[in-house]
């Protein structure tokens, strides 16, 4: 939306013509007034014409910019103010938005405007439309957007954010949002409880991520997605592969104990977090998804356009190119996405014809801290997202203890994905309630910051503060019964590893590495035979050195191809 700071700054007779050139033919007019002029159908309403007139308040139609300017103006930097941090207070990115930057003043507050119609507040008062306003970009999600340039896009996703942030989920929703918070907080203090100092790189803190997963997962299916390719490091990856691709508890129970074969490729041999998996995901409508997680034993990042490679080359060999079948997942840490150059080299690949895949959705685990640094000295951009803005990529910030706006947002995101074919990211803001890993004591190099973590309630417990507070009284009675059970669950099945070690099974890849001899010293005496049969390298030539019958290679690239073709026959 363009700047009508110029407009609301000339003089009353400019704006005056600008309308009266609009209702004479709104061609006239730059689309951007004629949409603004299109919305108040003046003419019939004649709300800014004085009685008796026939002619436009212009002074009245300046004001109306202004708000218009106001509207766009917490649409584009909303999310500078937004209350997306749980742990501390946000630093001020200079959003300007208060009132004096766009001519009105605390006496309009009271004035109606019609302008408000633009989302969806005809005739409200000031006041009105900036609580709205508020509550929709200012709240547990700033919306980052304003970069976008393609009008389609921007206008579907601004209708999207205003349709969806301000609907309550009905009961049936929020019992699933809590199950699936309640999988993710009491999966990892189990672990905790069980396996005390043992390094798990735990998603505590940031446990909306199973929700959020759930949704995407969802919101895919819906639209007819068959698999979806996951790629992430070390942090939260166990309770993704339990609580979103269904690896058994056992399982994960049983590497715990020390029962997984070793790599000899990798040396000491691979750890539980850096495993994949495979599994056939049934959702709660009973429509069947193919999800896997690329294992990733490299360092952090590093296996992104591994599992955009394995997307790509899905979607080509079993889809037929059609990339609406198969859903690419990132998930970040904000360090590494900041930090790491493998990220913007995806970003830079991720819209060129050899290596597009349709669009991935990015999910971030915003912990604010990467390793023992905190955000402020790990980057110079204001978010660790700033990579979006290459590819004009939208960005959700959302407030990782509220579950609510953190599914709606991966609902969002999942039909934008699917729609639009473009990578679009969510930042989960949300903090890490350990040290790198769990033999780490955090409050060696953040003491003021885990003194805030310390007090802080999870993820669940903030959720279910929310419900109570809401009126979903019955559904506390039913978040306890949800905690006892899955915790008991999850003691039957650490108690039967204990009694009856589960006997590791190897997937598939592992399965087809076995089947390969490691070398042996009597390999390296001779070189082997890597040669291939003459007719096969003049047909390989021939090819190479042919072009088709209707084309007409430049006359050097000719003589050139014609030499070659010479030589080969002289040598034969």
């Amino acid at each position: 939306m363009k700047d009508f700071s110029y407009i609301t700054n000339s003089h009353p007779s400019f704006i005056e013509g600008l309308y009266t050139d609009f209702t004479e033919d709104p061609e006239k007019v730059d689309p951007e007034f004629r949409k603004f002029f299109e919305g108040f159908d003046y003419a019939v309403a004649g709300d800014l014409s004085p009685a008796g007139t026939g002619s436009v308040d212009t002074h009245q139609l300046s004001k109306e910019f202004s708000v218009y300017r106001l509207i766009e103006a917490y649409r584009n930097k909303g999310h500078l103010i937004a209350q997306t941090n749980p742990i501390r207070s946000r630093k001020d990115r200079h959003a300007n938005l208060e009132l004096k930057y766009f001519g009105l003043t605390d006496k309009d507050l009271s004035e109606k405007f019609q302008a408000g119609q633009f989302i969806g507040l005809a005739g409200a008062s000031l006041q009105q439309i900036i609580d709205k306003l508020n509550k929709l970009y200012c709240g547990s999600v700033g919306v980052e957007c304003g970069y976008v340039t393609d009008p389609d896009i921007y206008n579907w996703l601004i209708d999207a954010v205003e349709k969806k942030f301000l609907e309550a989920p009905t009961l049936e929703k929020r019992k699933r949002y809590l199950e699936k918070i309640n999988q993710g907080v009491i999966f990892e203090k189990f672990l905790h409880t069980k396996y005390i100092g043992q390094k798990r790189f735990s998603l505590e803190g940031g446990e909306a991520l199973i929700p959020a997963l759930d949704a995407i997962i969802h919101e895919a299916t819906n639209d007819n997605v068959e698999e979806a390719v996951i790629g992430m490091a070390h942090r939260g990856r166990l309770n993704v592969l339990a609580n979103t691709l269904g690896k058994t508890y056992e399982q994960i129970f049983s590497e715990f104990e020390g029962v997984i074969p070793a790599d000899k490729t990798q040396g000491s041999g691979d750890v539980k977090y850096h495993l994949g998996f495979r599994s056939d995901f049934i959702t709660a409508s009973g429509k069947k998804i193919n999800l896997q997680l690329c294992p990733n034993p490299s360092h952090l990042e590093v296996v992104d356009p591994v599992a955009l490679g394995f997307a790509r080359a899905k979607a080509n060999v079993l889809y037929n190119f059609e990339y609406n079948k198969i859903l690419p997942i990132l998930i970040h840490g904000d360090a590494a996405l900041a930090g790491q150059g493998v990220i913007y080299e995806v970003a830079q690949m991720s819209e060129l014809d050899g290596y597009n895949v349709g669009g991935t959705v990015h999910l971030v685990i915003n912990n604010q801290i990467g390793f023992t640094t905190d955000y402020e000295d790990a980057r110079s951009s204001d978010y660790c997202t700033a990579i979006a803005g290459i590819t004009k990529s939208p960005v959700f910030h959302v407030n990782g203890d509220d579950i609510e706006a953190v599914v709606k947002a991966a609902e969002i995101a999942t039909t934008f994905r699917q729609q639009f074919h473009q990578d679009i990211y969510i930042d989960i803001l949300c903090y890490r309630r350990h040290g790198h890993n769990e033999g780490d004591e955090p409050k060696f190099t953040q003491p003021h910051l885990y003194s805030l973590i310390d007090k802080h309630p999870n993820p669940r417990e903030v959720y279910m503060a929310f419900l109570t507070k809401n009126g979903e009284k019955d559904v506390l009675q039913l978040a306890k019964e949800m905690e006892t059970k899955f915790w008991n669950d999850l003691q039957e099945r650490f108690d039967e590893v204990h009694q009856k070690p589960l006997p590791y099974k190897l997937q598939a890849p592992e399965q087809w590495w076995q089947k390969l001899r490691y070398s042996e010293p009597g390999d390296f005496k001779e070189s082997p035979v890597t040669g291939i049969a003459e007719a096969s390298v003049s047909e390989l030539m021939e090819n190479i050195l042919s072009w088709p019958e209707d084309f007409q290679p430049l006359r050097k690239i000719k003589k050139l191809l014609l030499d070659k073709k010479a030589l080969l026959k002289k040598k034969a």
